[in-house]
């Protein structure tokens, strides 16, 4: 926590240039919407409902949301669309802090690790593109930056691509990486890193896997024999399945949630390139719909830039004026 009390400032103002691009498109659409009404009524909140689904918030979150203003509204008789940001804010706050799946209450900059669990073992699942060798490497480097040891495993062996740029992350924040090449046995990469990262004594030890195969049998057989292999050693392995999702996608990024959560245990999610898109919205739909922590979010290039998610922090800075 000292961390965050130290470079707190600087990875608020990222979080907020991060999301530029989707705050300013939500607030020109939410401006158009409330154009010349003075309160809300049923078209406002109709207009909104578009707005909200749009922005990639997702339906089902959308329709809690307009619930919500609905029962206010109600209850309050009177509400001016000057209003209705600060309402939103209000709301979509209130909603995210309702839904808390177990595991999700992570503190600001929460890149600790479990005290009983050593090496605590994370294994990192997505489709192909999504960002996932990237968010490995910047883990990597989080975790190291705070004293920890660490131990790659290039699982994902059907890349030449994938195992190269894990290779180089390795290098560059100087951890060693577990790796037979490509075209190997994904499952011995996962035993040998479980094994190195034992022997050395690591904090933790972080496995990449295939973003694709040709079905999702596939996909869950070999997801489910690179388990098998790691428990050899430890029992209890993995410690963590982080799913990792391109924010960019909207839509496309639940899908994904959907569909690996059917083939394996998925316990926490990365949402990355936000700062590239204007979905943003996807993450308040993501975090309220899935009952799986979004624990890590990817505002930028930099290795700073992937953030511990906080919903409070998340929604102060989607709603924040730029002045």
């Amino acid at each position: 926590m000292a961390f965050f009390g130290l470079f707190g400032k600087e990875k608020k103002e990222s979080l907020d240039k991060g999301l530029e691009k989707t705050k300013d498109s939500f607030f020109s659409k939410l401006g158009r919407a409330v154009v010349g009404k003075a309160t809300v009524d049923e078209e406002v909140l109709d207009e909104l409902e578009s707005v909200l689904i749009s922005s990639d918030v997702g339906v089902e979150t959308t329709v809690k949301i307009i619930n919500r203003i609905e029962a206010r509204v109600a209850r309050d008789k009177y509400m001016g669309t000057s209003e209705l940001d600060s309402i939103l804010r209000e709301e979509i706050a209130g909603l995210l802090s309702d839904n808390k799946p177990t595991g999700s209450n992570v503190p600001n900059d929460d890149f600790s690790l479990p005290a009983d669990k050593k090496p605590y073992v994370i294994m990192v699942v997505g489709v192909n593109g999504v960002g996932k060798t990237t968010t490995i490497g910047k883990l990597a480097a989080q975790f190291h930056k705070r004293g920890k040891q660490v131990v790659l495993g290039a699982g994902d062996t059907f890349r030449a691509a994938a195992v190269d740029q894990l290779k180089l992350w390795g290098d560059r924040v100087g951890v060693p990486v577990i790796s037979h090449g490509m075209n190997t046995d994904p499952s011995a990469v996962a035993f040998d890193a479980v094994k190195k990262g034992t022997e050395m004594g690591a904090d933790v030890v972080i496995i990449d896997t295939a973003g694709r195969l040709h079905t999702k049998v596939n996909l869950m057989n070999e997801l489910s024999k690179i388990k098998r292999v790691m428990q050899k050693f430890i029992p209890d392995a993995p410690h963590e399945v982080l799913l990792v999702l391109d924010g960019s996608t909207g839509q496309n990024a639940f899908i994904q949630a959907t569909e690996f959560t059917k083939v394996t245990e998925v316990t926490a999610l990365a949402i990355t390139k936000l700062d590239g898109t204007a979905k943003g919205g996807v993450v308040i739909g993501i975090s309220d719909q899935f009952q799986i922590p979004v624990k890590y979010i990817g505002v930028g290039e930099k290795i700073e830039d992937l953030q511990a998610f906080d919903k409070m922090e998340f929604v102060d800075s989607f709603f924040k004026k730029v002045s």
